[in-house]
């Protein structure tokens, strides 16, 4: 009776949708028949802190993601604040449970030797403008860092080819200079020798990245042309400008760079975001050692 009080509470007061009143029932009908099997008939006034932990160990056991954990758990707090607000039962023992933390996702990137083939290989770009424009597009995203939005943005002022530096405005437009080497800029001066003949006396004269109608290029047509590219190297399922990104990182960690380095080149505000490539990069370790070592 206590359960349904709580889900009438939902749909009647809350006016939740059926699918959120689905999931609420589902969770706490698996709690409520955790406890129901246990010796010594507990209810829902009786659970103590010691059940609830020991469903969410269960759980664990049973090799439940630590982020369905905590939707139940989370499920299971409402219900108790509801009961405990109405006078339904005397306490609440979620309130002091710890969730496990979500295991944290492990960033998407591409072998080096799989960008070296894309990169390298010819006949991977059409010998045309918009050939060697996205070859540019693809080399730029793996030899800087760079976001989409910061590229697709770039702008020819933004670009300065004595110091072999690019100009970019990342989160909160803050401003950053990023470093390029000799081979980025040799695909470059190739770029600028044709773009000329697409530039258009309007606002988008200035961009970097053009179409051949002379328009700035679009961060749709970007992605769709990355997503594209990365297909021919690799049957990975996540094939964007980020895994690029995250593909940069992983390449300047894997040889060696600091980690402080990486995070002023990236651009992120704290070293803590810059922290998880150093983890994609025991992965990679560890298979190494795998494939290499006899006794692995």
């Amino acid at each position: 009776m206590l359960l349904k009080a709580f889900l009438d509470y939902l749909q009647l007061e809350r006016n939740v949708s059926p699918r959120t009143l689905k999931a609420y029932r589902d969770d706490l009908m698996a709690f409520e028949s955790f406890f129901e099997a246990l010796e010594g008939g507990i209810t829902w006034q009786t659970v103590d802190t010691d059940v609830a932990r020991e469903w969410v160990v269960t759980m664990m056991e049973k090799g439940n993601k630590a982020a369905s954990i905590q939707r139940r758990l989370s499920a299971l707090r409402s219900c108790y604040r509801f009961l405990l607000k109405r006078g339904l039962v005397e306490h609440d023992p979620v309130h002091n449970l710890t969730a496990p933390k979500k295991e944290r996702v492990l960033p998407s990137f591409v072998r080096e030797q799989d960008m070296d083939r894309l990169l390298d290989t010819p006949g991977m770009f059409e010998e045309t403008f918009e050939g060697r424009r996205d070859h540019l597009i693809i080399a730029t995203f793996y030899e800087t860092g760079l976001r989409l939005s910061e590229l697709v943005g770039l702008n020819m002022q933004s670009v300065n080819l004595a110091a072999q530096t690019m100009k970019v405005f990342g989160k909160g437009r803050k401003e950053r200079i990023v470093p390029f080497g000799a081979e980025l800029l040799h695909l470059i001066n190739i770029y600028i020798g044709e773009r000329a003949l697409f530039e258009k006396d309007d606002a988008d004269r200035d961009a970097f990245f053009l179409t051949t109608q002379g328009t700035r290029v679009s961060d749709v047509a970007v992605r769709n042309m990355v997503k594209e590219k990365l297909g021919l190297v690799t049957d990975q399922r996540k094939r964007s400008p980020h895994v690029l990104r995250h593909t940069f990182a992983t390449t300047m960690l894997n040889h060696e760079a600091d980690l402080e380095s990486v995070k002023e080149l990236l651009g992120h505000a704290r070293l803590q975001t810059t922290e998880i490539y150093t983890h994609t990069t025991f992965e990679e370790l560890k298979k190494v050692y795998s494939e290499a070592h006899p006794r692995a």
